[in-house]
């Protein structure tokens, strides 16, 4: 499950020295995972579809190799989900061209509605239906 997303920094993603503000990596990681969820019906969509309360973000690592710029055209690529039990880790990697910015994961849970709160369900839902979707 590959997907891409592009994005051109502008003046607004930097720091005062003009270098992108880390935190929007993890934003635009989100942002490349809930496109691809775009194309098989969307969060909200397949939410519903598997009742599920939300597709939540448990854990999320980056590491950066090189600065990304205002107007440097990124692409960021979902390389790959790794589906377990009760998260998915969904791998990143952002480049400017040839040139590696930074890899990241974001680890995801399927959460439901319990008696006691909510907790995490199994993932085998949401994978057959991105893999039907997406892979079909």
């Amino acid at each position: 499950m590959m997907h891409n997303l592009t994005h051109t920094v502008t003046f607004g993603d930097c720091d005062p020295a003009g270098i992108v503000f880390y935190p929007n990596s993890f934003r635009w990681m989100d942002a490349c995972f809930h496109d691809m969820l775009a194309r098989a019906g969307g969060h909200a969509g397949l939410c519903k579809e598997i009742g599920s309360v939300g597709i939540g973000l448990a854990d999320a690592s980056a590491q950066f190799r090189s600065p990304m710029m205002d107007r440097d055209a990124l692409s960021i690529r979902l390389l790959g989900i790794e589906w377990g039990a009760r998260a998915l880790t969904a791998r990143y990697e952002t480049c400017v061209g040839e040139r590696l910015c930074f890899t990241g994961t974001e680890v995801r849970c399927i959460f439901k509605k319990t008696d006691k709160g909510i907790s995490a369900d199994t993932t085998d839902a949401l994978r057959a239906l991105l893999e039907e979707r997406l892979n079909g």
